[in-house]
């Protein structure tokens, strides 16, 4: 067998068809498109959402529910309770240590501190924010807070 032998298996292929090429071709005048209408003409045929002109129903209904704010700056929380179970005496908490005991994923998360629970330990806290209430706790323990760096 030599390349030019090969050919696709009888009756695996069908021939083109020409539309548009005259009367004798059997397919000549409308070219298989039927008379009047859209669909008939060049560039007639529409995407499938369309619904002639009409707001298609994927445009008229809400995407989601309720408003989102594109300027929303999210913060992971952290309450003083973990971070008393967590750290030791005169520790600093930041970023850097919160990664490495677990609490975040990446540095480059905002965290805020929550003034849920006990804190006995002194810290110093150095992170993106700190709530009213925890900056309270972490100042009663002796701890201080400072703005991250």
């Amino acid at each position: 067998m030599q390349l030019n032998d090969l050919a696709p298996a009888p009756g695996s292929t069908r021939a083109r068809k020409r539309v548009g090429r005259g009367p004798g071709s059997g397919r000549g005048k409308t070219a298989t498109r039927g008379y009047n209408g859209q669909k008939s003409r060049a560039g007639g045929a529409k995407s499938n959402g369309f619904e002639g002109g009409q707001t298609p129903l994927a445009r008229r209904l809400p995407y989601l529910p309720g408003f989102k704010n594109i300027n929303r700056v999210e913060y992971v929380p952290v309450n003083v309770s973990r971070l008393n179970a967590l750290f030791n005496e005169d520790d600093v908490v930041d970023a850097a240590s919160l990664v490495e005991k677990g609490v975040i994923k990446k540095e480059t998360v905002l965290v805020k501190i929550l003034g849920d629970g006990e804190l006995t330990k002194k810290l110093t806290v150095k992170v993106d924010k700190v709530s009213a209430s925890a900056a309270k706790k972490i100042e009663a323990a002796g701890g201080k807070v400072e703005a991250a760096c």
